[in-house]
């Protein structure tokens, strides 16, 4: 039969709903630009529902973390004040000036809600999906004393920087490509402290879902739960005299964790360099629990990879991704980018500039070649930009079924 369905019934935790599933959330969810207000919600499939886009306080409705803190009798606003020394994007805690605690943080508050919903009791052994959606890591880089005291932050190497990158950026800028930050030198916005305060979200963030291993651990679940570890983006975190994301796809920004657990299935220990895109979580999953896979999905499971099936290395031959009109800055700019194993294509879309990287030789991007006055360069790009609109042309949805005569 025809498998296209409406937009909701192409979401994961609506299908698995859909096959007995109880499904829940915790934290953020982000199909839609929203800001102050909890994006509406189409049939998604989640039961249990604690939403959280970002731990601020000037969302007027919509905050579950808020109502949590207001639950205990804190006050919100105060709570997620940052009293910390501000110092550009940075946000030094100390010992008499901290941020949010932990114990009251929204990393903190999602791990107890994702808590909560395993706990729930089921009837039989009804199966359930969790999306445990954490704000941090993530400017501002606020993070709690208690972990931004255990960094140095002049023993950390700092950013990926050349004095060449400021008239990279610069020419990006002119050109007309958005982004959230003017380029700087790291030490004119202490880059290395800013480096220590993201490191501290993250460890934050792993002692958070040790606490979620732990607790499927005691309940015996561990061994029958599929783990995903991922994220939606990456941080510039001083590379290129840039922190935040957008809109650029330097490696930093785009190349994101991807870790999966489930004891007996998958490979333990197993590291695979291939080229992956986040779209091939879904199949991946579906497979996993024996649903069919949608005819539109544009992800390949990963599965035969994970068990072993497959040799480790070898998954695509190239990976995309997009960036459309994501903040709301002057261009609302539309990139494109293409990465196959040597090279990296960015094009600014409606714009005279873009980018193209020699990954082999330049892994760290600092040498633009879209403009370089080799013929090899230019033949190279010309190359990419076919491959680069034959790829998006196929990511496209093409509509129902065909349906013709035998």
């Amino acid at each position: 039969g025809n498998t296209h369905f409406p937009a909701e019934h192409r979401l994961l935790p609506r299908r698995l709903a859909d096959a007995g599933y109880d499904c829940g959330l915790s934290g953020k969810l982000h199909l839609a630009g929203a800001a102050w207000g909890r994006e509406p919600r189409i049939d998604d499939g989640y039961r249990y529902f604690q939403y959280s886009h970002a731990p601020r306080h000037d969302w007027p409705k919509g905050h579950d973390y808020a109502d949590w803190l207001a639950a205990q009798g804190h006050d919100p606003g105060k709570v997620m004040a940052v009293r910390s020394k501000r110092q550009g994007p940075l946000h030094e805690p100390d010992a008499e000036h901290d941020n949010t605690p932990v114990e009251l943080h929204q990393t903190h508050w999602c791990v107890e809600k994702a808590l909560e919903f395993i706990a729930e009791p089921r009837t039989g052994s009804q199966p359930w999906l969790l999306s445990v959606n954490p704000y941090y890591p993530h400017p501002p880089f606020n993070p709690p004393w208690e972990y931004y005291r255990r960094y140095d932050p002049a023993a950390l190497p700092g950013p990926h920087f050349r004095e060449s990158d400021l008239e990279t950026q610069r020419r990006l800028a002119e050109g007309g490509v958005d982004f959230q930050s003017a380029p700087k030198r790291p030490e004119e916005f202490q880059a290395q402290k800013v480096q220590a305060a993201y490191y501290a979200q993250i460890e934050l963030l792993d002692a958070e879902l040790g606490r979620l291993l732990e607790a499927l651990d005691r309940s015996g679940e561990r061994e029958r739960t599929v783990i995903v570890f991922t994220s939606d983006h990456g941080e510039a975190l001083g590379d290129h005299g840039l922190t935040q994301k957008g809109c650029r796809f330097y490696d930093g920004l785009v190349r994101v964790p991807l870790i999966w657990s489930l004891p007996g299935t998958i490979q333990q220990g197993l590291v695979s360099d291939a080229l992956v895109e986040l779209t091939d979580i879904a199949p991946t999953l579906y497979e996993l629990v024996g649903l069919p896979i949608p005819e539109d999905t544009q992800g390949r499971s990963l599965l035969s990879i994970l068990t072993g099936r497959a040799p480790a290395g070898q998954h695509r031959e190239f990976v995309r991704s997009e960036y459309y009109d994501a903040v709301e800055l002057p261009n609302h700019t539309f990139g494109t980018m293409y990465r196959d194993r040597r090279w990296k294509l960015v094009v600014y879309h409606g714009l005279e500039v873009g980018e193209l990287y020699d990954m082999q030789t330049d892994p760290w991007e600092h040498e633009n070649l879209w403009d370089s006055p080799e013929a090899e360069h230019q033949r190279v790009k010309t190359d990419l930009l076919k491959r680069s609109f034959d790829a998006t042309v196929r990511a496209m949805d093409y509509g129902p079924k065909r349906i013709m005569p035998s």
